[in-house]
């Protein structure tokens, strides 16, 4: 049921992305007069369509993107009948080369424009809320599996990310610190300060679905949060435990390890109660637990942005989505960032939550707005940017390429598209098994 409704949520998706993007390039299309014979959400077969006026809308069986058939445009479809014949004035190709230009340029406008909207209302309504860095400053961290490979202990405070002071916890492992060159995390272990370096493509950690639980968490303190039903422990919720046998406790991970070390056996806990200590005998169990659950005693902060603040913030957002991704596709060149990163639609599908949550919904949806303008962007022929690209070249040399050159650039951008997308759903299908 959970992968259904993530499914789902794909789906509404793309079909909003695409349907805006198609709209883009169709709206400019015929603000400059051109003919737009189709209008289509989802690849052929055709599972239903109708016409109105010039133009055909409908809807494909395949959900992985749409096209609009403009006349006169060497596209997809290789209408070499159409393009044999002398242009007409309603065609794509009569029209001078700025026009041409807003009109590829339609559908990645919109996909910026969706984008920022949605971080800009999303950031209105919801605001931030994250661990503030004190934690990672003045208390330490728990170091994970993942952050002992690194080199961190627990314990460790972090005081610098990239020579710079830091506002969130999550700053420590963001894409801003991994992408930088050189990037390097300031410790303090033991009242001695040094610099731990990233390791080369340590990014790639991120795609571990278990990351930030096996990376790092800042040490805590604690509470008694809840006792099993029924138990006879001196305990009650919002306890503390001050100190174990001769050992004083602060952090959890203290606590655990002390107790550790009295398994199957009794021990003495000093319990402070609304300000009041006193002192009572527990009875540690094999596994080394005493019978409570414990609760952090953390508090995250929120920032919440009037109308006014949430226009630049939630901007600023959506493109900071498109410079990480723009950075990690040169990383991925330079061999930093294995290519395995890259995901399809089966990946994608993980990006939404597994109950349907329509904050999280907006969220991933203008995220995917904004990194399908910057793929649309790219120069390769059969994508927007291969046409931006062309035509630029037009406007600045005054010279078009020919229809010749133009189909044949369009059949290579198209081997290089199916190829990308075997290997995303290769990478996919090879993520689902463990490979």
């Amino acid at each position: 049921m959970e992968t259904i409704v993530q499914v789902a949520q794909l789906l509404l998706a793309l079909s909003i992305l695409v349907g805006i993007h198609e709209g883009g390039h169709m709206l400019t299309a015929k603000m400059f007069g051109m003919k737009v014979e189709k209008f289509f959400i989802g690849f052929p077969p055709t599972l239903f369509s109708f016409k109105k006026g010039e133009t055909e809308y409908g809807l494909g069986a395949i959900p992985l993107g749409g096209f609009v058939k403009i006349s006169g445009m060497i596209d997809e479809s290789m209408d070499k009948e159409q393009m044999a014949q002398p242009p007409q004035p309603w065609e794509f190709r009569s029209k001078p080369a700025w026009q041409r230009l807003i009109v590829m340029l339609g559908g990645i406008i919109v996909n910026v424009i969706a984008g920022v909207i949605a971080f800009i209302i999303l950031t209105y309504n919801l605001g931030e809320t994250y661990l503030p860095a004190e934690y990672t400053k003045q208390d330490g961290v728990i170091a994970g599996e993942i952050a002992q490979e690194v080199g961190f202990e627990t314990g460790d405070k972090i005081l610098k990310v990239n020579g710079e002071d830091y506002d969130r916890v999550s700053d420590i492992w963001s894409g801003e610190t991994l992408l930088a060159s050189n990037a390097y995390w300031t410790v303090e272990r033991n009242g001695k300060v040094f610099d731990l370096p990233v390791p080369d493509g340590f990014i790639n950690k991120l795609n571990d679905e278990e990351f930030e639980a096996k990376f790092i968490f800042p040490r805590y303190e604690f509470a008694i949060s809840e006792l099993p039903e029924g138990s006879m422990l001196n305990l009650q919720k919002g306890d503390r435990i001050k100190r174990v046998g001769d050992y004083n406790v602060k952090y959890y991970d203290e606590f655990q390890k002390v107790v550790g070390q009295y398994a199957g056996q009794e021990v003495p806990l000093l319990i402070d109660r609304d300000g009041v200590e006193f002192e009572d005998v527990y009875k540690v169990q094999t596994d080394s637990t005493i019978g409570f659950f414990p609760g952090s005693l953390i508090e995250p902060a929120r920032d919440s942005y009037t109308i006014g603040e949430a226009i630049p913030r939630g901007t600023s957002k959506a493109f900071s989505a498109v410079i990480l991704n723009a950075k990690a596709l040169g990383k991925m060149f330079s061999g930093d960032v294995n290519p395995r990163s890259l995901s399809g639609p089966i990946g994608i599908v993980n990006m939404f939550p597994k109950t349907w949550d329509w904050n999280q919904f907006w969220y991933t949806t203008g995220f995917i707005s904004m990194i399908l303008a910057f793929m649309n962007l790219l120069p390769i022929p059969a994508l927007d940017g291969g046409h931006v690209m062309f035509l630029l070249y037009e406007m600045i040399s005054g010279n078009a390429p020919s229809d010749k050159f133009l189909e044949g650039a369009q059949k290579v951008g198209m081997v290089i598209l199916l190829g990308l997308m075997i290997f995303v759903f290769g990478n996919d299908i090879l993520k689902l098994f463990g490979i």
